[in-house]
């Protein structure tokens, strides 16, 4: 591993892992760290090139973002985790079940899709002419550069295939808002595909869980309280 994830920590018993949006940080979670703590051990992570994570040398991909997951629970010698993430963080651990489908108990996707088309298209087109942007500056600006690659993760991924994810037979709840960038019945196409997954559409935006965290924790408090019996 070319770097060490940075990560706050707080609280004991199950790990549960927490995976942020594109352009965050771990902090973004911050009233779920403070709610679950009294029964879980929180991890927050800051993905590679995001928050205090540094970028390092390997590709900038969410292919390589879940082998730095998996490299972080070798070194915290984690073998099991709850695993919730948001956004690009969902795509995130999406990849991770595929590819290590023993290591997670439960799964919370929220707000995350398998390509493009699962964003709203007047959203897409935002996020694809801020990529333009970025990168006309990215020869003569090195901050434009960094967030030209960041905001090409939104661009260029996630590709994940229906067919993957009819792999991953892990417990899963799909959560989204009901005003979120992610098509609904994209979320509902995740869900359908997962064999054990449960769709919950909320009220509020794509950012439901920071904004809406008293909604967004009791239906994630439920969801566990079945799926971890």
């Amino acid at each position: 591993m070319d770097i060490s994830l940075y990560y706050q920590e707080k609280g004991c018993g199950i790990p549960f892992i927490l995976l942020h949006g594109n352009g965050e940080d771990g902090g973004y979670f911050k009233q779920q760290i403070d709610y679950f703590s009294n029964s879980y051990r929180m991890i927050a992570v800051d993905t590679r090139g995001h928050g205090k994570s540094p970028r390092g040398s390997a590709p900038f991909t969410m292919e390589q973002f879940a082998e730095d997951l998996n490299n972080l629970l070798l070194k915290l010698n984690i073998s099991q985790v709850v695993l919730l993430g948001f956004s690009d963080g969902a795509n995130i651990a999406m990849k991770y079940a595929i590819k290590y489908p023993e290591k997670i108990k439960a799964l919370i996707l929220n707000g995350g899709n398998l390509n493009t088309r699962g964003v709203r298209k007047f959203t897409q087109f935002l996020i694809e002419l801020n990529y333009k942007i970025k990168k006309t500056f990215s020869k003569i600006s090195e901050s434009a550069k960094r967030k030209m690659e960041i905001w090409g993760l939104m661009v260029n991924e996630p590709n994940i295939k229906t067919e993957e994810i009819k792999s991953i037979k892990i417990p899963t709840l799909v959560i989204a808002g009901n005003k979120d960038m992610i098509k609904e019945s994209h979320s509902r196409e995740i869900a359908d595909t997962i064999p054990n997954a449960k769709l919950l559409i909320i009220k509020g935006n794509h950012f439901i869980a920071n904004r809406k965290p008293k909604a967004f924790n009791k239906e994630v408090e439920k969801f566990l309280l079945e799926a971890l019996k």
